[in-house]
């Protein structure tokens, strides 16, 4: 895992401001440029850390087209599709496959140059008429972080209910029975139609289950560090009785309410405990560290690869399969500073 001393050594920015930028300061002017290359310097050395989990590079190379939901500047925003991204890439490039990023026109995407391809994998969610345009460029598509026609292609997801059962397993442990949950009511789904947030569904049904729920303690704002501050905020200053510890949708929302309980004067975890879900690299760098439900984004794309690999046609083999495979990643817990014993009544 990256520290801030490797991050500064790779970076010659100050460990000072790495921080800054991964702790999502506000108040901080600093480039575009110079958060991405933080944000990927950490993910780098986080890949680096795990290379001895790869296997063997195949004899066949495979041209592999890859197309994001998010623009890069938005990866930037939301950090875990920049690692998704960047662990894709990476694998494409230990594997010895050339890497194609697909350009968005409109609803359809077009090949660099006109590249023919063995393969797409898809980063996102996606509109029914980007899938059948990705299908034109070749049906061996990969779809990674949703599974929108299970029966057509490959797909790559994360196991919510586990990764929050986890989290909840870990705070009710703790002693905590007041609990709350920051993130959207509604979000897109695999084709991009407005449904329930999956993650505070989970949260829902897992809290009523154990007669924990309570509905004041539910926080509804977009997946942002900056609106994730504002709600927190709001709530410290309204609600009359605050909850001991609170569950966050994604990294960014993790960081906007350490940031609201800081500016608040809540002490984490003494005050009140954090839990993030998708532990990117930033989750360690962050302060304080943020126990996180970790979604082993690098993983995910190796998976990803393998599936792709399975089901190219190459000109001096068939493909190792014709049936498409959903692949569920089951996520872990890991226990950092930012959760602790629920405070004493």
């Amino acid at each position: 895992m990256a520290t801030l001393k490797e991050l500064a050594e790779r970076t010659g920015y100050s460990p000072a401001t790495i921080s800054r930028i991964l702790n999502g300061d506000p108040s901080l002017s600093v480039s575009e440029e110079a958060r991405r290359k933080v944000l990927e310097e950490a993910g780098r050395l986080n890949y680096n850390a795990t290379r001895s989990r790869r296997g063997r590079t195949p004899k066949n190379l495979l041209r592999v087209g890859v197309a994001e939901m998010l623009s890069p500047a938005q990866q930037l925003d939301d950090p875990y599709y920049l690692y998704l991204s960047s662990f894709v890439r990476q694998g494409c490039l230990d594997r010895k496959y050339s890497f194609h990023p697909l350009e968005h026109r409109g609803e359809g995407f077009l090949s660099p140059e006109g590249a023919a391809l063995d393969g797409i994998v898809a980063i996102g969610l996606f509109t029914s008429p980007q899938i059948e345009a990705l299908a034109a460029l070749t049906p061996n598509v990969v779809f990674l972080d949703s599974s929108p026609w299970e029966s057509r292609f490959d797909s790559v997801v994360l196991g919510y209910e586990l990764g929050i059962s986890l989290a909840l397993e870990h705070l009710i442990g703790l002693g905590h029975r007041r609990i709350g949950f920051v993130g959207p009511a509604y979000k897109l789904d695999d084709r991009r139609q407005r449904a329930p947030e999956v993650r505070r569904e989970r949260f829902l049904s897992l809290m009523e289950r154990r007669g924990l729920l309570d509905r004041d303690l539910l926080l509804d704002c977009p997946m942002e560090a900056g609106a994730a501050a504002r709600a927190v905020g709001e709530f410290l200053g309204t609600a009359p009785a605050l909850p001991s510890a609170l569950l966050c949708a994604n990294e960014d929302s993790a960081i906007g309410t350490l940031r609201a309980l800081r500016e608040a004067g809540l002490s984490v975890p003494g005050r009140m405990s954090v839990v993030s879900f998708n532990d990117t690299p930033r989750s360690a760098l962050v302060d304080p560290p943020l126990t996180s439900v970790s979604t082993h984004v690098d993983e995910m794309a190796r998976t990803a690869l393998r599936l792709l690999a399975e089901r190219a046609v190459l000109p001096d083999r068939e493909p190792v399969r014709t049936i498409p495979l959903k692949v569920v990643v089951p996520p872990s817990l890991t226990v950092r500073e930012s959760t602790g014993p629920a405070p004493l009544p």
